[in-house]
């Protein structure tokens, strides 16, 4: 009986890896089989297996176009747009210290701290008498959603273009400060990407001496490029900058900066400082240097050639892009009787990115 109990135990374990072995050719064959008909079944839905296209960038280039095509047929209503003329805007602010002194290590400035009744160098407003939208209701590009104080432009992209400044007196920390705004004008036009929008809107800053400055401002709308596929973009013949700057400093646009602007000046722009966004929804080859930035440096480059000049005027318009994918400079020229500086941002390649005029009292 223990024999043929033992060859009986013998024989079991002998045949389990047999049933064993059927089993996992039972579940490859099954396995097999399911990927046979996804494989059939993404073949016949795929455009990069069926044929349609030779790779995913020509996909990319042709899905955005016919998005861009789309678009382009946006009706705008510039009469309804129109009536944003006039409509005005009020804010109030007290202006702390952090603000300035976090701008300034920013700027990579060795200022003295700033603290009560300390004036703040032109430009600097821009860092305060901010609008505080909410997150619910911030638009996909992370902008405030269109249609408070600026106009609803049916246009997705939207960019400082230029500005005018002029400056009567420095406002101080410490001191109440109204931000008045006022839309100024709407304008369309049709240009060589599609429709353009044109918005000036005027913000005077008054403090308890009365109007310490003001500032008329370009945004300009439009549509959007007919490629995310990055450097694809339509290709211009750009602008050259000036050659030989009296005065000339190089500038490293690298993602820390340009966080540290958009968030002092509560900028939620995604172009600023998420790349993915920027390179692969917008076409974008890198993260975009603030428009109002490079003017702040146009200025910061006065002030350190001239640390003891009082600036009047200032006056810039945005030329080209610039990424924090390559340095660039800030340049300038004063007139002969040092009262006008000639500005402006030159690329790594030398084209011209900005250009202003800067005038001292």
């Amino acid at each position: 009986r223990r024999r043929k109990k033992n060859l009986s135990c013998a024989l079991r374990q002998a045949a389990r890896p047999c049933n064993l072995h059927k089993q996992l050719e039972d579940n490859q064959i099954k396995i097999h089989r399911s990927a046979t008909l996804l494989h059939h079944s993404a073949k016949q839905n795929d455009p990069f297996m069926n044929g349609e296209f030779p790779n995913r960038k020509t996909y990319a280039r042709k899905h955005h176009t016919q998005s861009g095509n789309r678009s382009s047929h946006v009706d705008v209503d510039i009469a309804h747009l129109k009536t944003w003329i006039g409509k005005t805007e009020s804010r109030t602010d007290l202006l702390a210290p952090f603000p300035a002194n976090a701008l300034s290590a920013t700027l990579d400035r060795d200022d003295p701290e700033f603290t009560d009744g300390t004036g703040l160098p032109p430009m600097w407003h821009l860092v305060y008498c901010l609008p505080v939208a909410r997150i619910s209701k911030l638009g996909y590009d992370g902008h405030p959603a269109k249609g408070g104080f600026l106009p609803p432009v049916p246009l997705p992209r939207r960019m400082w273009a230029g500005g005018r400044f002029t400056f009567n007196h420095a406002l101080k920390i410490g001191s109440k400060v109204t931000r008045t705004a006022r839309v100024l004008d709407v304008s369309h036009k049709a240009g060589r990407s599609g429709s353009l929008v044109f918005v000036t809107a005027r913000f005077d800053f008054s403090d308890q001496h009365g109007l310490a400055m003001s500032e008329e401002r370009d945004i300009v709308y439009r549509q959007p490029q007919k490629s995310a596929v990055p450097g694809d973009a339509p290709q211009t013949l750009p602008k050259q900058a000036p050659a030989n700057p009296a005065w000339e400093r190089t500038i490293h646009p690298d993602p820390v900066l340009l966080f540290r602007y958009s968030a002092l000046t509560f900028n939620g722009h995604r172009i600023h400082y998420d790349q993915p966004f920027a390179t692969t929804q917008e076409g974008y080859p890198g993260l975009i240097v603030h428009g109002p930035l490079l003017a702040t440096l146009l200025v910061d480059l006065v002030r350190r050639e001239r640390p003891n000049g009082a600036i009047k005027t200032f006056t810039f318009r945005a030329v080209a892009p610039l990424f924090d994918t390559n340095d660039f400079a800030v340049c300038g020229t004063p007139s002969p009787d040092g009262k006008t500086i000639r500005l402006w941002a030159r690329g790594h390649d030398g084209t011209l990115a900005m250009e202003a005029t800067a005038t001292l009292a």
